[in-house]
């Protein structure tokens, strides 16, 4: 299976369900494992046969930003269901981070996988 990737992904968002959290931007960490066959893009070397990693990036982006959201297990599913409904991504495991948000953590996330091989 090819897969399209994007690591550490910095969302700067309203996240959290406490309400110091709702009054600031913090940043989450998105890590994304995108099935996706590569070989007609490989074989004629153009860009409308990829999967854009940019465009990816810059609609994640947006859909993380355009309200706040309080649990990172939502931001999760939201940018699973985007990736399948938007770009026809078939498979997608989706890792979101919130780094410093508990005490002697570098980090907290989940991981989620939506879609079939």
């Amino acid at each position: 299976m090819d897969k399209v990737l994007i690591r550490q992904l910095a969302i700067e968002t309203v996240i959290g369900i406490y309400d110091w959290e709702k009054k600031l931007h913090q940043t989450l960490l998105i890590d994304l494992d995108m099935a996706w066959d590569n070989r007609l893009a490989a074989a004629s070397d153009n860009y409308e046969h990829a999967l854009c990693y940019e465009t990816v990036s810059n609609r994640l982006t947006a859909l993380v930003t355009e309200k706040p959201i309080e649990l990172i297990e939502t931001v999760a599913e939201m940018i699973a269901d985007c990736l399948q409904d938007e770009f026809n991504v078939p498979w997608v495991k989706v890792v979101v981070m919130k780094p410093g948000a508990v005490p002697h953590a570098a980090s907290v996330g989940v991981e989620i996988e939506r879609g079939r091989i």
